[in-house]
């Protein structure tokens, strides 16, 4: 049967369109060129960790949302939206290969007057260049004249109780004012806001600049954590009164490392590096390393090796209060504690099981006593349901990561 919008690419990008979508009452149906996510969905599964709870998609399921492994449904629908992944690739560009496959299965069905949107992270020219060429070659129908073209960043803050969809103010750049106008009305039935962008490479030049603003500011953090330590200087207090002014900064806090789903491009195909964010990148993949550095030293000021020494961490997801691990520097901290011979054992009360080079690690099951155990015991995220003033009284020795405990009460980052 007909629907108002297909939502291609049922993962952490699609699922929170179609949940909203659903939600404002829009006939929904989700497609996936992998039919194991829909499987997942159709059964009231959610397909990725992180992204919606079982609650949630059995709601949208009940609202009317349609899983469907069927291309041929995507030909009868108003509005299409690509959501597709794009991981970075052996040569650090985006790997377009996902919404290379979406449009090929849009594209034999396309009909006139669908309005197409992509929202996947592209490099900027990808909308009206390799996605233009694919629905045109495929369909026979011409862009801007035939069927509305556009591109709108995702904007989402997975596990945020403050920005929601609806909240969010939503960009879009349409390859002619008629297919800008057309996203509008589209996206306008979802969220609060709508800011037109001059075109669709200044809408993709959008999530650009908003990714590696974050990834740049973090690495600033982080080469300060280290600095701060090295001099002796509380960098948690530093950012506690530096937030306190009321124009020209914004406050970001050091961690272990950098996770999610928004990853940095430092390269955008033929042009120049961005070299900045290119340094970036490097310190942010250096801190895992650090961590590790800080936590040995640690051990060696109490008189203890790394080797045989019981290591606890604690949350290793990459956002607290989700199960999402996608990019979490929790694998690579317990690589490089088990190489220094150290029993590396986690609690998380978001992930049931978890294997480190294909082997399980174990999971503690009362964290007091776990951290009371382990000769060291290592924050590496703070979720909501931890007692850090009680957890610093029972671990034998503390570093916290995410300067969340007391002041005074554990070893900060």
């Amino acid at each position: 049967m007909p629907a108002d919008l297909a939502v291609i690419g049922l993962g952490h990008h699609g699922l929170p369109l179609a949940q909203a979508a659903t939600a404002a009452g829009i006939d929904t149906i989700g497609y996936d060129t992998d039919p194991r996510p829909v499987a997942e969905l159709a059964a009231g599964r959610s397909p990725v960790d992180g992204s919606l709870t079982v609650p949630e998609i059995r709601r949208m399921l009940s609202g009317g949302f349609r899983p469907t492994a069927n291309p041929a449904e995507l030909g009868r629908v108003r509005t299409a939206v690509l959501c597709a992944p794009t991981p970075l690739g052996p040569e650090g560009s985006l790997d377009l290969t996902a919404v290379t496959d979406a449009a090929c299965a849009l594209s034999a069905r396309l009909r006139p007057h669908t309005t197409v949107l992509l929202e996947s992270p592209v490099p900027p020219g990808t909308t009206e260049g390799l996605l233009r060429d694919l629905l045109e070659a495929g369909s026979g129908l011409r862009a801007g004249r035939d069927f509305h073209l556009a591109y709108s960043p995702g904007r989402l803050d997975p596990g945020s109780r403050t920005h929601g969809f609806a909240g969010t103010p939503k960009v879009i750049g349409g390859l002619t004012p008629a297919c800008t106008e057309a996203a509008a009305a589209f996206y306008g039935r979802l969220t609060d806001k709508v800011v037109r962008a001059r075109g669709p490479r200044e809408a993709e030049t959008v999530k650009l600049l908003e990714t590696n603003f974050r990834h740049v500011n973090i690495a600033l953090v982080n080469e300060m954590a280290v600095l701060c330590h090295e001099l002796g200087v509380d960098l948690w207090d530093v950012i506690r009164c530096a937030e306190t002014k009321p124009f020209g900064f914004q406050a970001f806090r050091p961690g272990p490392g950098v996770g999610g789903h928004g990853v940095p491009v430092d390269t955008v195909g033929a042009h120049r590096p961005l070299r900045l964010v290119e340094l970036a990148g490097q310190v942010n993949e250096r801190m895992p390393q650090y961590v590790v550095q800080r936590a040995a030293t640690l051990l060696n000021e109490h008189g203890k090796s790394a080797r045989g020494a019981r290591i606890l961490l604690l949350g290793i997801t990459y956002k607290p209060d989700l199960p999402d691990r996608q990019g979490s520097p929790a694998d690579e901290i317990a690589c490089r504690l088990m190489d220094l011979g150290a029993a590396v054992s986690y609690h998380d009360p978001h992930v049931p099981d978890w294997r480190v080079r294909e082997l399980p690690v174990p999971r503690a099951d009362s964290l007091y006593e776990a951290a009371a155990h382990a000769d060291l015991t290592v924050l590496l995220q703070h979720h909501r349901t931890y007692d850090l003033q009680g957890l610093a009284v029972k671990a034998q020795l503390l570093l916290d990561t995410r300067g969340a405990t007391p002041t005074g009460t554990a070893h900060r980052l």
